[in-house]
């Protein structure tokens, strides 16, 4: 730019720069009409400098430029002794390389495994944003302005008073989440938020954080849940936010500790979020009653749910029936809730029983917002909505309409279009949300390789009871455990799981604790009574062992005898002081978490600069998850500014790529060549970066692969141990030598989020420990041995 000079030096690629007597890669004037403007120049210039492969004094050169001493021209001699902080090296983002490292790292090895991309593969059409004017003649204040202004409280009675049905979209969440397992990349979103931002403009909420996709975005996207957030909140100002809490478990599989859920209600809504539908697994009162006391000490809006399973209309269903879930509400209704939702996560509200239910209810409660959710796995879901607004509901939910229908919620267009016009009318123009759908139809197209394959609805979900945003993400997790072509046994066992468990609510974590089982059934070919008589011998997964051990709370109706005491016998919690199993809340037994000591252990392991209060809840939420998120950070960085099919697929070569790293920031890429990998098995890659050669080198693993034959598991033999399920050894807890009885652990496994203990069926000896972690292992493979006491 003008005032700066270059002068050549040998600093060009492929140069050889020596460590000797002038290594000058190029000299850089600034002309100013003064010391701090020629000083702001040249830190501009330094800057905008890319040099990689040599160690520079550019970092030194930035410290001086930026001294107050030096800029005022009071420098001595001992200038640079009096100033040792001119040392620090530069902590430079270095984005480009590392998107580049990304992208030849897809195009060797392929999509991550992790991700689960087995389908098609993505569209080839790239989605067109609509343009949908904004509506400057709104005649009301929108929801979102009430709340800020007047709080929850005032947020709850203009519901009340709202003429019409209102309207929550589910697409940003809990659609994705039944239909294409959790993985909507947050560039999608957001590409679409400013039309959104009009078009629902009168809705009740858009529904976008919280349940499943805090941890799917930090394990298989490598996106900051946080971040997610905070640029939806800055891309849609005007319309409430809502999240799905899990009450005690907050967006966690487990309890917590309780200064754990506070603070993150805390940093949820001053990141953005407004309205908390907070929900527990087991309908336990205990621990909806934290997660309800945590979002309103917060400032959020208390949407309380009770989870819907069963059937009200019909008398001969068991035990949840019509007085239950009125006793249930009247619970939380005591407890200064702002609105209640009607939570049916497997689709089982039929038509008739939504208007039984939602009729008592408004009947009993006339003040109550209610809010209705559902699935649409049978093809009912449209029908039970409208039955719910007849019956008196203020709000539903629906997804949009390429997002809708099977394991999602109702077509959005569909109720908007059946209200129009009449005493429920959503307030929502049919034209503008029909101009969504067309972005959300050649978007869906991206996902192609999570798609499950599901054509149709399945009346059957009234049988497995098998809750839709499940639904996908078992179906995907079955084939990855071996069980491809059993996912009808899948389903029925899940139904004979739902009956050793107790007959429960099933919905994240209880649903994840019945799919665990359902699949261990399946894997093992094991039948109901099998179960019950072999329990104390069986390695069930770690969440079943841990539902019975209360970790989740208590059930309706109690835990299942004897096949409780028998799962537990000789187990104890560790660190409980010798307790078997959790008498009450659990996180009410759980000490404080050490939020300080954390954020300082953390900082040591990643650097002051990377981590924000918000990383160390991550942290608290998923430890092991963020440790494997802050690596693929350091070894990939930031990978949300690339669209999904480049996320997916890569490059070809001969093709070019803008990529927006910030606004007024781009790259543009394009991928020159890949060359044939050398001995060591790494592959050069030749990119061009904003028209300057790059490179990236990656490592071929596919080549570096050996199939080896391992040895199974003999059948009849006791003390010969293989894995139950197939999956990656984690952790072995003997080595050869050890003395061991029966139950003690021998190995832990993971297999899709469900770990697994194998435990010593027998006294003995360990003769030998054949796997080690990282091993991944099919079903009945061998893993310990042991010489049995006589």
């Amino acid at each position: 730019g003008f005032g700066i000079r270059l002068d050549d030096g040998p600093g060009f690629p492929g140069a050889k720069i020596t460590p000797h007597y002038d290594s000058l890669l190029v000299k850089i004037t600034a002309k100013a009409r003064n010391r701090k403007d020629a000083a702001a120049k040249l830190i501009r210039a330094l800057r905008e400098f890319r040099v990689r492969g040599v160690q520079t004094n550019k970092s030194f050169l930035l410290n001086v430029l930026q001294n107050r001493e030096f800029l005022e021209g009071e420098v001595t001699t001992g200038f640079i002794a009096a100033n040792p902080n001119l040392m620090e090296p530069l902590k430079e983002k270095d984005r480009a390389q590392k998107l580049l490292a990304y992208i030849g790292e897809v195009v060797v090895n392929g999509t991550p495994k992790s991700l689960g991309a087995t389908g098609d593969p993505p569209s080839s059409v790239d989605p067109i944003v609509p343009e949908i004017p904004p509506n400057h003649k709104q005649k009301k204040d929108s929801l979102k302005k009430i709340f800020d202004r007047d709080g929850p409280e005032a947020f709850a009675k203009a519901v009340r008073q709202n003429e019409g049905l209102l309207i929550t979209d589910t697409t940003w969440r809990d659609a994705h989440q039944s239909l294409l397992a959790t993985r909507l990349r947050t560039i999608d979103m957001l590409n679409i938020a400013e039309p959104t931002s009009t078009a629902l403009r009168n809705a009740y909420s858009l529904e976008c954080w919280g349940g499943a996709t805090f941890d799917v975005s930090m394990r298989f996207l490598n996106e900051c849940p946080w971040d997610r957030l905070a640029s939806f909140r800055e891309a849609v100002p005007d319309i409430p936010f809502q999240m799905l809490l899990r009450g005690a478990n907050a967006v966690g599989y487990t309890s917590y500790a309780d200064n754990v859920v506070f603070e993150f209600c805390r940093l949820a809504k001053e990141a953005g979020m407004d309205v908390f539908r907070v929900f527990d697994s087991l309908n336990y009162v205990e621990n909806m009653r934290l997660g309800i006391d945590a979002v309103g000490e917060a400032g959020g809006i208390v949407e309380a749910a009770v989870c819907y399973t069963g059937d009200v209309s019909d008398p001969k269903r068991g035990l949840y029936d019509l007085e239950y879930y009125l006793e249930f509400v009247r619970q939380l209704e005591a407890q200064g809730i702002h609105a209640l939702a009607i939570k049916d996560m497997a689709g089982l509200l039929k038509p008739n029983a939504a208007g039984m239910l939602v009729g008592a209810i408004r009947e009993e409660f006339p003040n109550l917002p209610i809010h209705v959710h559902t699935h649409d796995t049978a093809g009912t879901g449209v029908a039970s909505m409208l039955a719910a607004a007849q019956a008196g509901a203020d709000a539903v939910d629906a997804a949009t309409d390429a997002m809708s229908g099977t394991t999602a919620q109702p077509s959005l267009g569909a109720l908007v279009a059946s209200t129009q016009g009449t005493e429920l009318d959503t307030g929502l123009d049919l034209h503008e949300v029909s101009k969504l759908n067309e972005y959300w139809e050649e978007c869906r197209g991206l996902y192609a390789p999570f798609e499950s394959g599901q054509k149709s609805g399945s009346a059957d979900v009234y049988i497995h009871e098998m809750p839709g945003g499940q639904y996908t993400n078992l179906l995907y997790q079955s084939s990855q455990l071996g069980l491809t072509g059993q996912w009808s046994q899948v389903k029925t066992a899940y139904a004979a799981a739902n009956r050793l468990l107790g007959d429960i609510i099933k919905v994240t974590p209880s649903s994840k604790v019945t799919g665990d089982l359902a699949q261990f059934l399946v894997a093992n070919k094991l039948t109901e009574h099998e179960v019950i008589e072999k329990a104390e011998e069986l390695s069930f997964p770690n969440s079943v062992i841990e539902y019975f051990q209360g970790y989740l709370g208590i059930p309706p109706f109690g835990f299942p005898e004897p096949l409780r005491s028998r799962v537990l016998k000789g187990r104890k919690i560790e660190g409980s002081g010798g307790l078997s199993c959790f008498d009450g809340r659990p996180g009410a037994q759980l000490p404080p978490f050490d939020f300080e000591s954390t954020e300082a252990n953390l900082k040591e392991k990643w650097g002051s600069g990377k981590l924000s209060k918000y990383d160390v809840m991550s942290y608290a939420m998923y430890p092991a998850v963020f440790d494997e998120f802050m690596e693929r950070q350091e070894e990939y960085g930031k990978l949300s500014y690339l669209d999904t099919r480049t996320f997916l697929t890569g490059m070809k070569v001969g093709q070019e790529l803008t990529v927006e790293l910030e606004k007024g920031k781009h790259l543009v890429l394009k991928l020159i060549s890949v060359g044939e990998p050398t001995p060591d098995g790494i592959v050069n890659i030749q990119f061009e970066l904003n028209g300057q050669p790059r490179s990236a080198h990656v490592k071929d693993k596919r080549a570096a692969v050996k199939e080896t034959a391992r040895l199974k598991a003999l059948k009849g033999v006791t003390g010969s141990i293989g894995a139950a399920m197939p999956g990656v050894v984690l952790e072995t807890k003997v080595k050869k030598g050890d003395k061991v009885k029966k139950g003690d652990p021998l190995v832990l496994m993971s297999a899709m989020k469900m770990e697994t203990v194998l435990t010593s069926p027998c006294d003995g000896v360990v003769k030998q420990v054949v796997v080690t972690a990282g091993d991944q292992l099919d079903g009945g493979d061998l893993c310990v041995e042991i010489d049995e006491t006589l």
